[in-house]
């Protein structure tokens, strides 16, 4: 296959452009070619790194037809989410750094501000755009700013109630905001064509506009006669689309239109830029669209690892088992055997696992979209009528429901266990994914269990106890596979608070959590160390930490957490309460946002690997003492 840059045959319209700028000098007629050339450009390179593909694909002629129209970046553009602004960053100066995406120094698979003046606003979760943009254009028009303020919002991401919140706002003021609904999955939504595109250019047209406008201040002092004309409008424009709900939010809505006709899109856009106000924009998308293969499985190919473009085939490597899958058989195993076992997740079906409980459990399983606040509470009024719910949830996404954490289930003390997934770093994803709070927030609070397995089976053990203890707890598990422990399909309670030795040594004693045992054993093997699995975050081990504290020289704690808050924070405060007087050192994620990169370079970088763990308790030791541990190694 030809190199990307040497693209001057395959890409001649998007050869000569390298930002919005050059869009805009483009003949109207050249629109359609600049999005075939961009979609054929996301393939290769998406192919060739890996990475989100579907949406993106679904969404090249709106992102055409928006940088065309509005003069970005001064108008302000904000996606929801990074998902589908992958033909966004081509267009903004980043064509030939897309082969980079989330890898190692490469761009970031979302929106940052501080890596192009086009990304108006940083998103890695769903559903901030409609708030954020409303922000924008309001500062706008106290700063007496001229520009407009776009927000383009997938129908996925609509299911948030954040994203009604901010509508409510909108709608209830007369600020100019456009909100454009990427609608590639709605049910609700009629076949797109001529008839409906035509209707959507009409209804958007300033003719329409100022006479529908008029006609109602003109009619308001009619009561009988507006009531008609109102009813009149509804009724015709409910016999095309789905506009009731936004119009009554206070938007001029409308739609839907065809994502994918390039004339239909631009027309469109020109006069809805003209309109003042809050403006509705229904689009209707494919994902996958261009790409037989992604049209054909829009799951398989929403994020993809490298694959052979030419046949569309995406291998996987072969692996162990997954966390996740590990939860997804505890799963369906423990619904077999408890009746009372409800599953909830906040639209993560594939991703934490419960794909096979939502088949053979279909009454017990409750998908409630992008939506974890709900979820959380959700699950508290399911826990109040004597059931047992499953919250599956990743560790990010929590942090969305923290309040209903709070004042739903732990101030009430309610039964609910969380399975939460993607702990520590997550690797490409980047830092608006990384579960690297949740020790932290989690242990704070009266009543909960906070359970960190080391592998597999312990996981497995460990989803068990939560599920048995009368009360709020939680089982946090990093993205990927364990260390490869044989699991025990039976189900065995392991006591609450209790750690586990899993070697003796001499001077140094290590304290582990969770996923930080395999790099804590292997330190420990080379410099003669206790290590110690705590295995509970909350509540501690307390006697065995005071045993090891009279014990041995130096403390060290290490966890795939924000060192701030976070397990060996506990550690400490124990000890503080107590007068024990130890040196002790706390391993840690960093006081920072990390950057994407491979997940075993990411925790090298944060010191978190054996030869980090091992560097930084040599440091700390006096120097009699690792002398005696460095002779040993030797």
């Amino acid at each position: 296959m030809r190199a990307m840059n040497d693209s001057s045959s395959r890409f001649p319209i998007l050869d000569r452009v390298n930002t919005p700028e050059d869009v805009r000098q483009l003949d109207a007629a050249e629109l359609q070619p600049l999005a075939d050339d961009v979609r054929r450009y996301l393939i290769e390179a998406v192919s060739r790194s890996g990475g989100h593909l579907g949406a993106g694909l679904g969404t090249v002629e709106l992102t055409c037809a928006l940088h065309y129209v509005y003069e970005t970046p001064n108008d302000r553009l904000v996606w929801d989410i990074g998902h589908q602004a992958y033909p966004h960053k081509i267009l903004t100066g980043r064509k030939e750094e897309l082969p980079s995406i989330r890898q190692p120094g490469g761009i970031s698979g979302f929106l940052r501000r501080d890596e192009s003046e086009y990304d108006t606003f940083g998103a890695g979760h769903s559903s901030t755009s409609i708030s954020a943009a409303l922000g924008m254009a309001v500062a706008a028009e106290r700063t007496g700013a001229s520009r407009q303020v776009v927000a383009v919002i997938g129908d996925g991401a609509l299911t948030a109630g954040m994203a009604y919140e901010a509508l409510n706002s909108a709608g209830a003021g007369e600020t100019d905001i456009l909100v454009i609904l990427n609608d590639n999955d709605m049910s609700i939504s009629p076949n797109v064509g001529a008839m409906t595109n035509y209707l959507a250019r009409l209804l958007s047209g300033r003719a329409y506009s100022t006479v529908r406008g008029g006609s109602k201040t003109v009619l308001s002092t009619m009561p009988p006669v507006r009531d008609l004309a109102r009813r009149w409008e509804e009724h015709m424009k409910g016999m095309f689309m789905p506009s009731t709900l936004f119009e009554e939010l206070g938007f001029n809505y409308i739609g839907p239109v065809d994502g994918h006709n390039m004339d239909a899109l631009v027309g469109t856009l020109s006069n809805l830029k003209k309109l003042k106000g809050p403006r509705f924009l229904h689009v209707v998308t494919s994902k996958g669209k261009g790409y037989e293969p992604a049209e054909g499985d829009p799951l398989r190919f929403h994020a993809v690892t490298p694959f052979d473009p030419t046949v569309g085939k995406i291998e996987k490597k072969p692996s162990g088992k997954s966390y996740t899958s590990v939860f997804g058989d505890w799963l369906c195993d423990m619904a077999s055997r408890d009746i009372r076992l409800v599953g909830v997740t906040p639209a993560m079906r594939e991703g934490s696992g419960m794909v096979e409980f939502s088949e053979r459990f279909p009454e017990r399983y409750f998908d409630v979209g992008i939506a974890e606040q709900h979820a959380v509470t959700f699950a508290a009024g399911i826990a109040c009528e004597g059931m047992k719910p499953v919250v599956a949830i990743y560790s990010t996404f929590l942090q969305r429901g923290y309040d209903q954490l709070v004042h739903d289930v732990s101030v009430q003390n309610l039964d609910v266990t969380f399975a939460i997934d993607r702990a520590g770093l997550v690797g490409a994803d980047g830092a608006t994914h990384a579960g690297a709070f949740d020790y932290s927030f989690m242990r704070c609070l009266p009543h909960m269990v906070v359970m960190a397995p080391a592998d597999e089976n312990e996981c497995r053990q460990m989803l068990y106890t939560s599920f048995m203890h009368d009360g709020p707890a939680s089982v946090r598990y990093p993205r990927g596979t364990g260390p490869g422990v044989e699991i025990d399909d039976t189900m065995t309670l392991i006591p609450i608070g209790e750690a586990d030795v899993r070697r003796v040594g001499k001077s140094v004693a290590v304290l582990a959590f969770g996923s930080m045992l395999a790099p804590a054993l292997e330190v420990g093997e080379e410099i003669d160390a206790t290590v110690i699995n705590m295995r509970f975050v909350k509540p501690l081990d307390t006697q065995l930490i005071e045993q090891m504290a009279s014990q041995h020289d130096l403390l060290v704690t290490v966890e795939e957490n924000v060192i701030a808050g976070g397990a060996g924070s506990a550690v400490n405060e124990h000890l503080n309460t107590t007068g024990i007087q130890i040196r002790i050192i706390n391993l840690g994620l960093p006081d920072e946002h990390m950057e994407h990169g491979k997940p075993d370079e990411m925790l090298s970088g944060a010191g978190l690997d054996a030869v980090g763990i091992r560097r930084s308790i040599l440091d700390a030791l006096p120097n009699r003492v690792r002398d005696i541990n460095d002779s040993t190694v030797a």
